[in-house]
């Protein structure tokens, strides 16, 4: 297990401030739940820095449990509804996404929104470099990955009773001025390379030539593999999705490859034959063959919106942690990489002509 993982993987006892009313919940999900029998016990799951997430066992079944953070959180963010009704309309089509079992919006019930979920058991790999695995078993893996995201963006989601999930428009001219507002809001010391970027990103805004389901954090973490072979069973981490343009996904999955390797999803420098990491050029070849794309555009200025929208993500748990309401270990780890994250993306923006 990588030195990232390590605090990442499996559960943790419960701490006195995420503890839920099991009784309550209990009831709830007997009349919620189809073929739900208690008693219920339950733990939380070790990583992530948004939605809580736990474990619920029963004698019979496991599930997991998504809810909102208790205590002051900014507007629009740990919109647990929208995960659930993502994973609704997607599980029927048979895109891989856990079993949804119920939404509860009444915070009566445990405090806060919420909502239930299937226990999908696999393999996660939260180590992009995908250590102690052969060549061929790295690049299935991730061809499964890029077939995933090409299957995600080529979904009817209309079909999928998604049509409303995002507004009409220009897909980055909403998220730029989303995270420029999350960001302000969040705000705790000003940041030059921050300042340049909110003010070049709305006037260099590329055209959006297409419109799909978005997942918003699409990355090698968020998803569980099959025990047993190189398929996706299951994208987990919804929070951030809506209807936008796919090469905001897909640029953002390509933030690996300009990452350096950092036991996260970070694979700079570890492409080709001899590891099996496929490089930019064919993840891109790939993509554009399963989507019907004849190519994609300079990635620069995707680069300096990824990052930039990233700045702002952490600037939130910045915020969260001052206020006392961060969820993981990892938060301030996270946090410490701010001033990176933002300089980062001005250096993208220059390579796009800044």
């Amino acid at each position: 297990m990588s030195a990232a993982s390590a605090g990442m993987e499996g559960t943790i006892a419960v701490g006195e401030r995420d503890r839920i009313d099991l009784d309550r919940l209990g009831d709830w999900m007997r009349g919620a739940v189809d073929g739900f029998a208690g008693p219920l016990s339950y733990a939380k799951f070790a990583g992530g820095q948004s939605n809580p997430t736990y474990r619920l066992d029963t004698p019979d079944k496991a599930y997991v449990l998504r809810r909102k953070p208790f205590g002051p959180i900014l507007p629009s963010a740990h919109a647990v509804d929208r995960e659930y009704r993502v994973i609704a309309g997607l599980h029927p089509t048979g895109f891989p996404v856990p079993r949804p079992y119920g939404l509860c919006e009444d915070p009566a019930v445990i405090g806060s929104a919420f909502y239930v979920m299937e226990m999908v058991e696999g393999r996660t790999i939260w180590d992009g470099a995908m250590p102690g695995l052969t060549p061929d078993d790295r690049s299935a893996r991730y061809a499964a990955m890029v077939d995933t995201l090409a299957a995600l963006h080529t979904t009817d989601y209309a079909a999928a009773g998604l049509e409303s999930y995002g507004k009409p428009g220009n897909y980055f001219e909403r998220q730029v001025a989303r995270w420029t507002k999350q960001y302000r809001a969040a705000e705790t010391e000003r940041m030059d390379s921050v300042e340049r970027l909110i003010d070049w990103l709305p006037r260099t805004l590329p055209e959006q030539t297409a419109t799909s389901i978005v997942h918003g954090d699409y990355r090698v973490d968020n998803m569980i593999f099959a025990s047993d072979a190189p398929r996706v069973i299951a994208v987990l981490d919804w929070e951030l999705s809506t209807l936008g343009d796919p090469l905001a996904d897909f640029s953002y999955f390509l933030m690996s490859w300009v990452t350096e390797p950092e036991g996260r999803s970070g694979v700079q420098g570890l492409t080709g034959p001899e590891t099996g990491i496929p490089t930019v050029e064919a993840v891109v070849e790939r993509y554009c063959a399963a989507t019907g794309r004849d190519g994609v555009p300079d990635l620069n200025w995707y680069f300096a919106y990824n990052l930039f929208r990233l700045t702002g993500i952490v600037q939130g748990i910045k915020r969260r942690i001052i206020d006392g309401t961060a969820s993981s270990a990892q938060a301030e780890q996270t946090v410490a990489r701010i001033h990176g994250l933002a300089d980062a993306a001005w250096a993208f923006a220059v390579k796009a002509g800044a």
